[in-house]
Order: structure tokens, then sequence, then C-alpha cells
């Protein structure tokens, strides 16, 4: 069921949905047209990914996208969207350098449509969110599986098992006093994803990390079943839609009664 009882989705309104309790629905675009049909389906959250390095133009990961790249995809996706939130992705290096690099960064997405962006990481991270927020710029945080930190990790792994788990809950809670509006976990055990999200007051959306998050994303490529080495967390929703609308109104309302992500879609330790 589409979920389009206001006329658009702001970021106040993600803290409302998380305190009714109200999935939110997310999902990666990179064009107008596919922004268009999602819109239209009821998507709630569209994101413009850095995945767009991998999915769009064949890298091998995230790093190669430039903040040219992303002003480009953020205005034609911002042309097909009425009532979903647009957020942004930062690229590597346009927030880690300073934060006067950040600012401009981030206003140069603004501008081009976007009304959030996102920075992977905490730490040296958490003085560039703090002082976004305080120039009226909402930032969406992301823990977990951060993909422009791949090489650090070693590969796209899970994050947050065993003892690192409670380094992510510390990590969390210190984007959230620093202001973050929402908060994306990647790749994270579902139990801990679920504490996570039950402590801390901005909303949780989760991509590999169960299925009690606030919200769900997923990069748009693997929910139509494009992804031949698709990973664990995703499926394929264009054959269960019949078509590209009908997927993406299938991934909303599944999202919606919680039965995406099923317990063998989610990382259980």
């Amino acid at each position: 069921m589409r979920q389009t009882d206001h006329a658009s989705v702001t970021v106040p309104h993600l803290r409302t949905m998380k305190a009714q309790g109200q999935k939110i629905v997310a999902l990666t675009a990179y064009d107008v047209s596919f922004a268009r049909i999602m819109d239209r389906a009821g998507v709630d959250v569209v994101l413009i990914g850095d995945s767009l390095g991998m999915v769009v133009q064949g890298h091998k990961t995230t790093l190669p996208v430039t903040l040219a790249d992303m002003i480009y995809h953020t205005g034609c996706v911002s042309r097909g969207v009425g009532r979903a939130l647009i957020v942004a992705d930062m690229p590597f290096l346009s927030f880690q350098g300073g934060m006067e690099d950040a600012l401009r960064a981030a206003g140069q997405l603004m501008q081009a449509g976007a009304q959030m962006v996102k920075v992977e990481g905490a730490g040296p991270v958490l003085d560039t969110v703090a002082y976004l927020h305080a120039r009226g710029i909402p930032v969406c945080g992301h823990i977990g599986l951060t993909p422009q930190s791949v090489n650090a990790f070693g590969g796209f792994k899970v994050q947050g098992r065993g003892e690192r788990g409670g380094e992510l809950k510390v990590q969390a809670h210190k984007l959230a006093e620093a202001g973050v509006d929402a908060l994306v976990l990647e790749a994270v055990p579902a139990a801990l994803a679920a504490e996570i999200t039950r402590h801390v007051p901005v909303p949780t959306i989760g991509i590999g990390a169960g299925k009690d998050c606030d919200g769900q994303v997923l990069v748009m490529h693997d929910a139509l079943g494009l992804n031949e080495q698709a990973p664990r967390f995703v499926r394929d929703f264009l054959t269960r839609g019949g078509s590209i609308e009908g997927a993406f109104g299938a991934y909303a309302e599944a999202v919606r009664n919680g039965s995406f992500p099923a317990e063998a879609e989610s990382y259980l330790t």
C-alpha cells in the first residue's frame, strides 16, 4: 500500500515516522526516469548514492566518484521527485579535507536539489557533522560497512561482530549528539542494529542490518535483480512486482509490513 497521506517527506517527518513506528522506505536513484517512478510508487527517501560508481560507471569501488559526478546525478534525480526526500552522498575526499571544504561540497549538492547529505564514518567526521548541522544542512550518518573505507576493511565485510559492536554503538550515539538527522547502518548483525535503533533518537535506515531498523534502503539495481553477485540482504522485487513500478511498490510494501528483510536476508551474528 502506498503511503501518501502527506504532500512531501521532510527531514522532521523522518523523526515523526520513527516515533510512530512507520517504516521508512528508501532506494537509490541516479536519473530522472527511475526517480520519477520511485516517487510515484511511494518511496519515502531517494538516495543519490556514490554506489553509482559501481552500478553506473562500472568501477570496483565507490572511490573514483567525484563531487562533480554527484552534483550532476543529484540534479537529474531532483527533477523527477515531488514527494520523496532527496538525499545525496558526499563522495570520497569531499568532506575529509576540512570543514570549509565539506561545507562547500554540501552546499553544492543542496543547490543541485539535495535536501540532506550523507557522510560515512565517525571519529574525525563528528566535527564536520556538527559544523554542517550548525549551518542548517541536514546530515545523514553512515556506519558499519562504509564503502569508502573498503581498503581499510580489506573488502566488503560485515562490521560490528563481537567486541566491535560496542564501538558501533558509541559511534551511533556520538553521531546523534553531533547532529545527524538519520543514520544508515550497513552490513551489521541484526541484533546490534536493533539495539542501536532502540537507543538513538534519530531514525535508522538499514541495509543488511535486519528488520528492526526504522527503515530500509537498497541499491536500485539490486532491488531489480540486476546484480549477478548480490549480497545476502538483497531480494529481487522485479520478479515479484512484474514491472519496474510494481517492483518499487512491492519493495515499499514489504518494508512497511515488516516482511523485508527476512531472517535469511540478515546477518544474525
